[in-house]
């Protein structure tokens, strides 16, 4: 058990436009939140989609692909780690968030139909 890992594979959407921030010289974050989607048939036999929302961060040339690259409704495929942490937001209240730092993107390929 000692080779098991904090890992997170997850293929979906982006739901919204990246967010890249920039600090000092060359370090750069990007956010983004991506919407991941299981279909299942309930017992009456009706499809039905149960969409899973999840926040993404991405650091040095990764935020960089994904800020020019990338914009809502881009599908992407990603591995990371999970990470749990807490802020205090403007009004004092102590929040947390569980987010995936990115390793690896791939953004999806679209296929264009050509014909003679």
């Amino acid at each position: 058990m000692s080779t098991l890992k904090n890992s997170v594979r997850l293929t979906g959407f982006l739901g919204t436009k990246p967010v890249m921030k920039k600090f000092g010289d060359n370090k750069y974050l990007a956010r983004v939140s991506l919407a991941t989607n299981e279909r299942y048939k309930n017992q009456e036999g009706e499809w039905l989609t149960d969409t899973q929302w999840h926040q993404l961060v991405f650091w040095g040339k990764q935020a960089v692909f994904v800020e020019k690259s990338l914009d809502k409704g881009s599908e992407i495929s990603i591995e990371g780690r999970l990470i749990n942490r807490s802020y205090t937001d403007k009004a004092g209240e102590v929040r947390y968030a569980v987010e995936i730092v990115v390793n690896e993107v791939q953004a999806a390929q679209k296929v264009v139909a050509v014909s003679e």
